[in-house]
């Protein structure tokens, strides 16, 4: 079936019994995966556009605190851990997890620090494996609202982290995520078990609709009524979860995506695909890193594509009702989540609705960089450990070549000389290989 531009847009909004205001601030917030989180150094991230730190204290405790030094305004981020305290590398001025200033070098013996030294601090959890932050007030703080996902606790179940930072909007992101028609053609070859033969029409249902987000199930139209429905639910603001529903056929699987707004055109999002006797059994084995590859280059896919719909827009000036001309069989999620935000987003710092939309102001912040260096390696400890290993094999390599060049023209011996040329080769290869390998951590994928 398809939709003339004569048609009107699918209209998938479900009355509801009340209405409820969403509270962006009193919600909890992805930082990090606790794997990817460095104990002895600062981490720097924000929540739109507002600079933030977080760091490990002498008790292993983690606290989060304003980027911003109340001396004169330097970047603690820049500092170093000092016994546990957070130092500001401008004047030495210490803070701890509470945000409470307890050392000023400058100040005489037996002087008090200024009570207006202190900077202020976020509450902290260490929850299934990721790090978040409270953005409302510490009184109002509730961990009632931690998205406790059961099933990873369940037995057989492993999941795979990954993280990657993208110079795009977080809305146009959960669009995209909230988009399963786009999978087959855009991720031809590249998701698993997925080709652009599977692209087809899609029967979508959307099952509840609330200020907490949305759920919803699909299926192809073309796989018969006793195919099972993959399981889609949005829950406001940050996070997509995906359930293939495959527990009759002895399997159990899904991808959960959080997204953290860092600001304007930047978001953190977080993958993690879990599962049991769903993938192949090397899948479970093999070194984060390599799954990390494949997976960042299933992220950069869309990126252009996302980056130039959002260019459009915002040029333009239109909604994007007047933009988009979808279809019944693969939009509804999509608009759905749009006319969520308009129902429900308008308090957010930023948003980008169906027919309405709050556009973020210029960033102060740096426009974040396409290569994959900065956007993915430097923020996974898997990554940058291998990244580093291939630089180290790539001068072990060139050495043992090198040496092995050396010994060759002193040698007399033919037969000693065939082997070492063969071995100075392969150590070339080696060299060449490990390069090859070290430029998957740098290079963004391009069509």
């Amino acid at each position: 079936m398809t939709i003339t531009q004569n048609q009107s847009p699918i209209d998938t909004t479900i009355d509801l019994e009340t209405e409820e205001s969403f509270d962006w601030k009193n919600y909890w917030y992805p930082v990090t995966f606790i794997q990817d989180f460095e104990n002895n150094h600062p981490y720097r991230f924000s929540l739109f556009d507002e600079p933030l730190v977080l760091f490990r204290d002498q008790t292993g405790k983690i606290g989060c605190v304003s980027d911003r030094c109340s001396h004169r305004a330097a970047k603690l981020s820049e500092g170093q851990l000092i016994e546990g305290k957070l130092e500001c590398l401008y004047h030495g001025w210490q803070f701890n997890r509470q945000g409470e200033c307890v050392h000023i070098p400058q100040l005489e013996t037996g002087a008090k620090i200024p009570r207006n030294a202190c900077i202020h601090s976020f509450p902290v959890v260490e929850h299934q494996g990721i790090v978040w932050i409270w953005r409302g007030q510490p009184e109002a703080m509730d961990k009632g609202k931690l998205p406790k996902m059961d099933i990873l606790q369940e037995d057989g179940v492993f999941c795979i982290d990954t993280v990657i930072d993208l110079p795009a909007d977080y809305t146009y992101l959960i669009e995209n995520g909230v988009d399963p028609a786009h999978v087959p053609i855009s991720h031809d070859g590249t998701e698993l078990g997925v080709t652009r033969l599977s692209a087809a029409p899609l029967e979508m249902e959307v099952k509840s609709v609330s200020h907490r987000g949305f759920s919803g199930q699909y299926r192809g139209m073309n796989a018969g009524s006793n195919a099972p429905w993959t399981q889609l639910e949005y829950i406001a603001p940050y996070l997509l979860c995906y359930d293939f529903n495959l527990q009759k056929f002895g399997k159990l699987g899904g991808i959960m995506i959080y997204f953290l707004p860092l600001g304007k055109n930047r978001t953190r999002v977080f993958v993690r695909r879990y599962g049991r006797n769903l993938f192949p059994r090397w899948f479970k084995w093999q070194p984060r890193w390599l799954e990390h590859i494949r997976q960042n280059k299933v992220l950069e896919e869309d990126l252009f594509l996302i980056l130039s719909e959002a260019v459009y827009v915002e040029n333009s000036g239109k909604t994007l009702k007047e933009v988009f001309l979808p279809l019944k069989t693969s939009d509804v999620f999509v608009l759905e989540y749009r006319k969520w935000l308009d129902r429900y987003g308008t308090d957010l710092p930023s948003y980008e609705g169906y027919t309405t939309a709050k556009r973020p102001e210029i960033s102060h912040e740096t426009p974040m960089t396409f290569d994959r260096f900065s956007r993915h390696t430097q923020l996974c400890h898997s990554c940058n450990q291998a990244y580093k290993n291939t630089q180290r094999v790539q001068k072990i390599a060139l050495g043992i070549a090198i040496a092995l060049a050396a010994i060759t023209l002193l040698s007399n011996s033919y037969g000693f000389k065939v082997t070492t040329v063969s071995l100075s080769l392969v150590a070339l290869i080696v060299m060449v290989l490990a390069r090859k390998i070290q430029t998957q951590f740098e290079q963004i994928y391009t069509r």
